[in-house]
């Protein structure tokens, strides 16, 4: 699944949407890429819990695919 994250704009924030994503899969795979503020989950969590997840840390994300 991928997210595009418009408000992660530097490395922290990197780290930060990976550290929320593995709080709710510790085995989750993220690829990030900053410049086009897309970030790639294989993961067998939900989408749907990843994206809350994401919310709560305050990267929003747009959900594609």
């Amino acid at each position: 699944m991928k997210f595009n994250i418009p408000n992660m704009t530097c490395g922290g924030c990197a780290r930060g949407v990976t550290r929320a994503i593995q709080k709710v899969d510790a085995n989750a795979k993220v690829e990030v890429d900053l410049d086009s503020k897309w970030v790639s989950v294989d993961s067998s969590a939900a989408a749907a819990d990843i994206a809350a997840a994401l919310s709560a840390a305050d990267f929003p994300p747009q959900q594609q695919a």
